[in-house]
C-alpha cells in the first residue's frame, strides 16, 4: 500500500509587486523526510522561518519516521509503551476515516509487509506466498486502539506505517504555522503534497503542474497539465517511480492490504484535492491500491474529493479521467496559460 510521492511539479510563477511597501516574496527550501520541501509565501514583514520549519520538519521525525530509530512509531513498533504526541493521535484519527471509507485499501498497519517487500530500509529477498499469508495475520487497522494517549497492539506484531500520509500531514503542520503568524499567501510544498493559500499580490491563484508518468524512475519530469489550487490541498500517488526490479519483473511500491502484494493494474498515477494534504495523500494511496473502476465508484458516492486519473489503456494508450470538479479546475488553467 505505502507509496513514495510522485512529485507534482510546483509552478512558482511569481510576479514580485511594484510598491515598495507591499509583501515581499520569501522563499525557503530545504531536504527532510527522505525529500525535498519547498515553501513560498508572501509577507509584509519580511520574516525568515527557516528555523522555525526546521525545528518542525525536526520534531516530525522524531515522531513518525521510521528512518529515525528513537521516533517514537519506531519505540511503538518495538513495543515499547510510551505515551504519543498530538501528531501521532491526529495521524491515525485522520487514517481511521480513510481507512473505514476506502473499506480498507487505506491502512497503516501494513508496516510489515512494506517492509518485507524492500521498500524500507532493507531490499532483502522477495517474500513467498507463505511469507505474505503470515504477514498479512499481522494487520489491520481494528487491532490497534488509544488509550489516554498509549497505543494498545490486540497483536504485538503490529508495525504502523504512516509514510502514505506523513509528508501530507507535515505539509499541513507548516501551513497551520504560517498561518498562526498572519500569513495569508503561501504554497507548502513537501515532497510534492501540496497547500495553497490565498492569492499571490497581483491577485492570480497558486497554480500547480501535474506529472506525466514516465517510463522509468530515473526519466526526466513533464508536465501533464497545470490547474490553479484554490484554498485546497493537492497529492498525487503513482506506480512509476518506485518500483522493484528482480527477474525481469516490475513490482509496485503500492501493497494491497487485502492481498499482501504489490497491485498489478492499470492505474498509473491519480491526484487527489482535499482540504488538507494529510487527506488528499491517504486518499491517493487508497485510490492506487482500489484500481480506477473502484475509486471513480467511490468518488461518485463521495463528494469531498476531487481526482485525476491517468491511466493505460488498450495497446499501451494512455488515458485520463477526471471527477467534474477537477475537470473545471483543468478548463481553467488551461484559461489562464492562455493569456499568458
Amino acid at each position: 500500500m505505502i507509496h513514495r510521492k510522485i512529485l507534482i511539479v510546483v509552478l512558482v510563477i511569481m510576479t514580485m509587486t511594484s510598491c515598495s511597501f507591499g509583501p515581499k516574496k520569501m522563499l525557503i527550501e530545504g531536504e527532510a523526510q527522505g525529500t525535498y520541501f519547498s515553501i513560498t509565501y508572501y509577507d509584509k514583514q519580511d520574516r525568515d522561518f527557516t528555523q522555525e520549519i526546521d525545528s518542525i520538519l525536526r520534531a516530525f521525525d522524531m515522531s513518525v519516521s521510521l528512518w529515525e530509530d528513537q521516533s517514537l512509531i519506531s519505540r511503538i513498533n518495538r513495543n515499547e509503551d510510551i505515551e504519543v504526541d498530538s501528531i501521532i493521535l491526529e495521524l491515525l484519527k485522520i487514517s481511521d476515516n480513510v481507512t473505514r471509507n476506502s473499506k480498507g485499501a487505506f491502512d497503516v498497519t501494513v508496516g510489515k509487509l512494506v517492509e518485507t517487500w524492500g521498500f524500507h530500509r532493507k531490499k532483502g529477498l522477495m517474500p513467498d506466498s507463505a511469507k505474505v499469508k503470515e504477514l498479512l495475520s499481522h494487520i489491520g487497522f481494528d487491532k490497534i486502539k488509544i488509550e489516554n494517549k498509549h497505543i494498545i497492539k490486540l497483536d504485538s506484531a503490529i508495525h504502523i506505517d504512516f509514510n502514505a500520509i506523513a509528508q501530507g500531514y507535515s505539509t499541513d503542520i507548516i501551513a497551520k504555522f504560517l498561518a498562526s503568524q498572519g500569513i495569508e499567501s503561501y504554497l507548502v510544498d513537501v515532497g510534492g503534497e501540496i497547500a495553497g493559500k490565498g492569492t499571490k499580490p497581483d491577485g492570480s491563484f497558486w497554480m500547480v503542474g501535474i506529472e506525466k508518468p514516465a517510463e522509468n524512475a530515473s526519466d526526466g519530469r513533464d508536465i501533464q497539465l497545470i490547474i490553479p489550487l484554490k484554498e485546497k490541498s493537492i497529492a498525487t500517488s503513482g506506480s512509476y517511480r518506485k518500483y522493484r526490479e528482480q527477474d525481469g519483473h516490475r513490482y509496485s511500491h503500492t501493497i494491497d492490504p487485502s492481498t499482501g502484494y504489490p497491485v498489478t493494474h492499470n492505474l498509473l498515477s491519480v491526484s487527489v484535492i482535499a482540504d488538507d494534504a494529510a487527506t488528499a495523500d491517504a486518499y491517493a494511496t487508497a485510490f492506487m491500491v482500489m484500481g480506477i473502476q473502484k475509486a471513480t465508484r467511490m468518488l461518485d458516492s463521495y463528494k469531498k474529493l476531487e481526482a485525476y486519473f491517468i491511466y493505460s489503456g488498450s495497446e499501451g494508450s494512455t488515458k485520463t479521467f477526471a471527477t467534474p470538479g477537477m475537470e473545471r479546475l483543468i478548463a481553467e488553467g488551461k484559461a489562464l496559460q492562455k493569456k499568458k
